[in-house]
């Protein structure tokens, strides 16, 4: 008989998972509240246990897959007792009261008391035939489990000696910390390795032989090779002196001026990008199939970036003289870093655009900004700038604003930490994809509030990851 495991409800607002990571395999034991595996929710990470005790039948939902709350998981196979062809089960070790103890010196033999009387009943185990018995008066005698603590005398050693050469082996027992100590948490697995403690070694002390965190800490480590770091190629600059490009005099003299004539600082948002980063992961392949790009986290961010524009436009606005313009379009500059220096190419019109379209024209312009490709006018005209420093591996920045622009967006780099989530008034610690934005600009025309209005509309965008319908594949 089997039992199913189904996808349980983790929080009211909660009604999909999906599994990222199967503890137990198809024909493995799993006892009652052991993990069976785990689920990951857009509020928490967790481990489903099992409901029951038995084998592992069946795994109805493969790693990576998202279902529906009550859907099935797999299916345990539950451990039934054999039954005699007459309905009766066959004697235990509980049962030892009910039988009759025969004098000492009697043989025993192969069947049990409940089988040696019912020749047609099905035995417990593959049947041996029974040694020849001694001539003289015929027996009728029975089998008896002895406990340890049972308190009867064995018999002599010599006794059973050719009963013991025709019984079958006995199956020693199951040792109950062999049977759950394969099972190692995420946490006690990561530590034995940081520590390169060889789990194989080490006995657990945990309920059912699982190995703890304290088990980890108690072990020497075994011996390993010392890391080598990773090395560094010197520069052949190192130790010269070189002249300054054409195009980095003018992108000193730019920032100077810039930082000069303008009054510029920097607001942080940290934004909780897991809905996208999940999103990109189910997409990606697809979307390179049928738009030839590869999907990178930037067109979300420029899309949402560009949106919260038209609401919040004084942050894409430009200064002239005393007036501020405020431009019917969002002409999007991109920050391409070129072994050449810093250069701007411009993304016209950005906001009308959909995500296959940004991806498209963020990788034309970077690929031909790179070969030196791009005529003068598209690095012209721009009135907002994103700069993505997390490609490499910044976690945050606070950009320089070039006039006439007043505003500049940093991306850090994308990573996954753990981080404080409620689910249902709960709170829960998470392991959530997390990136930071940084927002510079003139503080002769935008205010700190203006500034926080509009990272704040960035934040929300990506964390409802509404882009569906904004795809364009």
């Amino acid at each position: 008989m089997s039992e199913s495991v189904n996808l349980p409800a983790l929080g009211e607002s909660v009604t999909e998972g999906t599994v990222t990571r199967w503890l137990k395999k198809v024909g493995d034991r799993v006892e009652v509240d052991e993990p069976l595996l785990e689920v990951s929710t857009d509020k928490v990470d967790t481990e489903i246990p099992s409901p029951v005790s038995g084998i592992v039948g069946s795994i109805l939902v493969q790693e990576d897959q998202t279902v529906e709350v009550g859907t099935p998981l797999a299916t345990i196979n539950n451990e039934v007792a054999p039954v005699a062809s007459d309905g009766n089960k066959p004697p235990v070790a509980e049962d030892i009261d009910s039988v009759a103890t025969p004098p000492l010196g009697t043989p025993l033999p192969i069947q049990s008391a409940a089988l040696a009387n019912k020749p047609d009943a099905i035995p417990a185990r593959e049947p041996v035939a029974p040694p020849t018995p001694p001539s003289g008066p015929t027996f009728n005698p029975v089998v008896i489990p002895l406990a340890e603590d049972s308190g009867v005398d064995s018999p002599p050693a010599a006794a059973p000696s050719k009963l013991e050469s025709s019984s079958p082996p006995v199956p020693a027992p199951v040792n109950s910390v062999e049977a759950n100590s394969e099972y190692v948490t995420p946490l006690v697995r990561k530590l034995a390795h940081e520590r390169g403690v060889n789990l194989s070694s080490i006995v657990g002390t945990g309920v059912g032989g699982r190995i703890r965190k304290q088990d980890i800490l108690d072990a020497r480590p075994a011996t390993v090779p010392l890391a080598v770091p990773t090395g560094l190629v010197v520069s052949p600059l190192r130790g010269t002196t070189a002249p300054m490009s054409r195009l980095r005099k003018v992108v000193a003299e730019r920032a100077v001026v810039s930082m000069q004539s303008s009054a510029q600082l920097t607001t942080v948002v940290e934004v909780d990008v897991t809905a996208v980063a999940q999103l990109r992961d189910r997409i990606k392949t697809t979307f390179e199939m049928k738009t030839g790009v590869k999907l990178t986290y930037l067109p979300f961010f420029a899309l949402a970036a560009t949106e919260a524009l038209k609401a919040y436009p004084v942050i894409n606005s430009t200064i002239d003289g005393d007036s501020i313009v405020y431009p019917n379009h969002e002409n999007l500059s991109i920050a391409v870093d070129t072994t050449r220096g810093l250069l701007t190419p411009v993304i016209r019109d950005a906001g009308t655009l959909n995500i296959a379209e940004l991806a498209a024209r963020i990788a034309d312009l970077a690929g031909r900004t790179r070969a030196n490709q791009l005529k003068p006018d598209e690095l012209a005209g721009g009135t907002f700038t994103l700069t993505n420093t997390g490609s490499r591996g910044a976690v945050f920045d606070t950009p320089v604003v070039f006039l006439p622009q007043v505003a500049i967006l940093g991306t850090g780099i994308v990573a996954k930490k753990p981080v404080v989530v409620s689910a249902n008034g709960v709170d829960a610690i998470a392991i959530r994809s997390m990136v930071y934005l940084s927002l510079s600009y003139d503080h002769r025309v935008i205010d700190g509030a203006d500034a926080s209005r509009f990272l704040v509309a960035v934040k929300a965008r990506l964390e409802e990851s509404l882009f569906d319908d904004v795809l364009g594949i």
